[in-house]
């Protein structure tokens, strides 16, 4: 399936495809949340959320 399928499915409400697009991005977000050499939990559950209204804002 294409990233693009997998957006729409995402957007429309498929839980499924939102768990798939979070677990492609996880290194990066787990990347992004380290601050000062230690990893924030805070700061990762706010870059997930951020990446989920992302999601249902996007226009394909």
């Amino acid at each position: 399936m294409n990233f693009t399928t997998l957006l729409l499915r995402a957007k429309s409400g498929d839980e499924a495809a939102v768990e798939e697009i979070a677990a492609m991005y996880k290194p990066l977000l787990v990347k992004e949340s380290v601050v000062d050499g230690a990893f924030d939990e805070d700061l990762y559950q706010e870059l997930c959320l951020t990446l989920v209204n992302c999601i249902h804002r996007i226009s394909v």
